[in-house]
């Protein structure tokens, strides 16, 4: 196969299989335009394709649809976006993770506005410059919207690349090697099709789990197929084993609300509504944690069991502080916030589960 991805025919070959391949089995999906359409004339929308893209950022489809489904009805165009406010942005935002994304979603739709008339630029060097757009969103965008022969590359483009030309490699050091036969394979012609194709044919056919061999397109081509290698690749390093950090969140209610504050703009759930806590420690033991620094003097009790989260780099373990007031008090910070209305806040997964473990499920946990 080494030799063949320079072979011009051979190559054409193997993109046209694919190509054939998803104009029979491509994915519906709410933001991408199905082949038959494009053939018929219909464009793909920049604003869809973007919010998606920025939305599966490693965040799966299936989680995703119902998010894009809501904002597009929310805000169906950009200037919509740009108009509305951070903090909407975040409550609809709330649950689908990685809160920077949504930040950078909302400057991105006002600098789209404000700079560029409304108008997404139509190639990968103007586009990487947008907030929140890096390296794989600007080619993603440039290659299914624009028809740009840019290589676009996710965790299923990786996947379908290493086992293709049998790369032993272990990621990622792999994937310098993966972007240069990548590069070598993205067509001039239909090339946003192509780019969708190699995404779907990763998360349906050479996937990570129960490969179908046997009914894919480039199975004959495949050096990992015919050296039976395909089920050990793409190779990964052994991850980091996750640290766990421990804490206390404080559940103060009064009359059917409950104390909620906004968490810093910057830093981990950025922006975000939360019940008060203290600071998250690293720790091998609850025995290890300080007794909690409690914000009111009162008489608080500690709820039986925890809350428990995982994070991108951490382990959470908090235990909850209950405390249940005759009357209301003025706090230095935060606001009374009524519990039945807590799906119009900005609640991130990790503080939804708080609401579930008082006794106060949120709808859509």
């Amino acid at each position: 196969m080494d030799s063949s991805i320079g072979n011009t025919e051979k190559k054409d070959e193997l993109v046209d299989a694919l190509l054939d391949w998803y104009d029979h089995n491509a994915r519906t999906l709410p933001w991408r335009i199905s082949p038959e359409d494009k053939i018929g004339g219909i464009n793909s929308d920049p604003y869809h394709v973007w919010l998606s893209e920025i939305m599966l950022q490693q965040t799966t489809v299936i989680t995703v649809i119902p998010y894009f489904e809501k904002f597009i009805e929310e805000w169906p165009t950009v200037e919509k976006m740009a108009a509305a406010e951070l903090d909407d942005i975040l409550t609809a935002w709330a649950g689908l993770g990685y809160y920077a994304r949504a930040r950078n979603l909302y400057k991105c739709a006002q600098y789209v506005c404000h700079e560029l008339d409304g108008k997404f630029p139509d190639n990968y060097e103007d586009l990487i410059k947008l907030p929140g757009i890096g390296t794989y969103t600007a080619a993603a965008i440039s290659a299914i919207v624009y028809d740009q022969p840019e290589t676009v590359i996710d965790g299923n483009v990786e996947r379908v690349i290493s086992r293709l030309f049998n790369i032993s490699t272990p990621l990622p050091e792999s994937r310098p090697e993966i972007r240069t036969y990548a590069e070598k394979l993205t067509p001039n012609h239909r090339p946003g099709d192509y780019a969708q194709a190699l995404m779907d044919l990763g998360a349906t056919i050479c996937t990570s789990r129960a490969l179908k061999c046997d009914v894919c397109p480039l199975e004959d081509e495949c050096s990992s197929r015919a050296l039976g290698t395909a089920e050990d690749l793409p190779v990964r390093k052994n991850k980091k084993v996750r640290p766990t950090r421990r804490g206390y969140a404080f559940w103060a209610e009064y009359d059917g609300k409950v104390w909620l504050r906004k968490r810093p703009e910057k830093g981990l759930l950025g922006g975000m509504m939360e019940v008060p806590s203290d600071e998250w420690a690293p720790s091998n033991s609850w025995e290890n944690i300080p007794s909690p620094r409690i914000p009111i003097i009162a008489n608080w009790e500690i709820l039986p069991g925890m809350v428990r989260h995982t994070f991108t780099h951490f382990h959470l373990e908090l235990k909850i502080i209950r405390l249940d007031l005759e009357e209301t008090i003025n706090l230095q910070e935060g606001e009374w916030c009524a519990v039945e209305n807590r799906d119009y806040y900005a609640l991130p997964t990790v503080m939804k589960k708080i609401f579930t473990h008082v006794g106060q499920p949120l709808l859509d946990l």
